[in-house]
């Protein structure tokens, strides 16, 4: 049994209906959508509002170029024009060796590589002066990198008290030179290790190894000072109490 489906009347939008009357009212026909006016300057696609343009001239068809800056005769500053790295943490191992040199020779001390304290070489010396104390079985990382800095705040003191306005030692300064004149009582510590504690021969190596320190530092200090000839005894004096402490580390 078929079925009777009722359909709508189609309704056409250009008012051609042929069902509608002639004498209607005649439908208003659409709009086409609003198009922004094209830019006149071709070569700025993003302004014409043209998607297909805009696309082509942002298409990655060719690859970027890029200058060689790298060991190459460009324009720009490559690496090998770079100063070394150590040049840039401001580590001078020539000038370190020097002020090494100097150290060993008490007799002959040029105290002019001194005037330029630095703490490259000092930390050098301590990390060397615990880890021989390492291989002796002692753990004396913090207890020397602690007794550096107060040796070093003694003789600050000690010097700027005794020359009153007329001293000119830093901080930085004393650091450097105590640090530097440690290297006898490093190489003390590397010597124990062959000899042994407690006996007279490491006593006696101790006092000249003392003596050497004490010297080297003593005469820096007073080349390096204005008004250190007078107050060379005291200096002295100090100097040994600080190089006399470090060397108990070692023996003890």
């Amino acid at each position: 049994m078929a079925k009777d489906f009722n359909v709508p009347p189609v309704i056409f939008p250009s008012g051609g209906n042929p069902s509608a009357s002639s004498s209607g009212p005649q439908r208003r026909l659409p709009t086409a959508p609003f198009q922004p006016p094209r830019s006149s300057n071709p070569g700025i696609p993003f302004l014409s509002f043209d998607v297909n343009s805009a696309a082509a001239s942002t298409s990655f068809s060719a690859a970027p170029q890029f200058s060689s800056t790298i060991g190459g005769g460009g324009g720009g500053m490559g690496f090998d024009d770079e100063p070394p790295l150590l040049e840039e943490l401001g580590i001078n191992t020539k000038q370190i060796y020097q002020k090494t040199l100097s150290i060993l020779n008490p007799f002959r001390i040029n105290h002019h590589l001194h005037e330029d304290a630095d703490l490259s070489g000092p930390f050098l010396f301590l990390m060397a002066f615990g880890l021989f104390q390492l291989l002796a079985g002692k753990l004396h990382f913090g207890i020397i990198l602690g007794w550096v800095t107060m040796a070093s705040m003694f003789l600050y003191v000690v010097f700027n008290m005794l020359a009153g306005k007329n001293g000119n030692l830093d901080m930085h300064k004393c650091v450097s030179l105590i640090g530097y004149c440690m290297l006898p009582i490093v190489m003390l510590s590397a010597v124990s290790l062959f000899v042994p504690q407690g006996g007279m021969v490491i006593m006696v190596i101790m006092g000249v190894f003392v003596i050497w320190s004490t010297r080297v530092c003593t005469r820096l200090v007073v080349e390096l000072a204005n008004c250190g000839d007078e107050l060379r005894g005291l200096i002295t004096y100090a100097c040994f109490l600080i190089y006399m402490l470090f060397s108990m580390l070692v023996i003890f």
